[in-house]
């Protein structure tokens, strides 16, 4: 996996095959299957590069429908489903030997006022040095610890707390999980190398959150 932030950014700049075409490349790691954070972030970049530099996304969903081969690249597929005045619409097929492994739609649209909102940050039980290192986690669950934190190198990930352990019980939402993350270095200015870290990063604690309730 990368390494270093410079690696996560290579990672994720794909290689144009032809018209809204494109492929990844994998990196060396000993995982058995690709990380669906990659699939996705990669997958965001190809559809990126097909709309206008004005048009910004703002919303994406995820299908994983196979494991992905960490021996072979990934093919990225865009299909321009919609390009409106102020929005765009894509659809990304990710695919491996010739089968659908990932899909991916996401909706652009340019810069400009109108209705917005968002929820407020939690409250959280303290600031990332009071949180336990992905490695450090691992050891204590019997995992190399050198292993793991050379697999997630490019990320500095502190755990502070989940449904299940130092949060108040909520049962209208008992998957939930509190951590700070961070690049492990800097990003350039490209704000979709933003964009895609954040997703690449995104897929990493998903499923630990919502094994919590069961």
């Amino acid at each position: 996996m990368p390494a270093s932030a410079d690696e996560l950014v290579a990672l994720l700049d794909i290689e144009s095959l032809d018209v809204d075409l494109f492929r990844g490349r994998q990196p060396e790691t000993d995982r058995q299957r690709v990380f669906g954070g990659q699939v996705a972030a990669q997958a965001l970049i190809a559809g990126i590069r097909t709309v206008p530099e004005d048009r910004h996304v703002h919303s994406l969903h995820s299908y994983f429908l196979r494991p992905g081969d960490t021996a072979v690249p990934i093919i990225y597929d865009v299909e321009r489903l919609r390009d409106g005045r102020s929005f765009a619409t894509r659809r990304i097929v990710a695919r491996q030997h010739g089968h659908a492994i990932y899909f991916m739609t996401a909706n652009f649209q340019v810069t400009e006022d109108g209705f917005e909102h968002q929820d407020a940050m939690p409250e959280v039980s303290g600031g990332p040095h009071a949180g336990i290192g992905f490695a450090e986690l691992a050891k204590g669950r019997g995992q190399s610890s050198e292993s793991f934190a050379r697999e997630w190198a490019a990320l500095d990930v502190r755990y502070l707390a989940n449904s299940d352990h130092n949060l108040t019980d909520d049962p209208s939402r008992p998957a939930r999980a509190q951590l700070w993350i961070r690049v492990n270095g800097r990003l350039g200015d490209d704000p979709a190398d933003h964009l895609a870290t954040f997703t690449y990063a995104s897929d990493m604690t998903l499923l630990g959150a919502t094994l919590v309730p069961h």
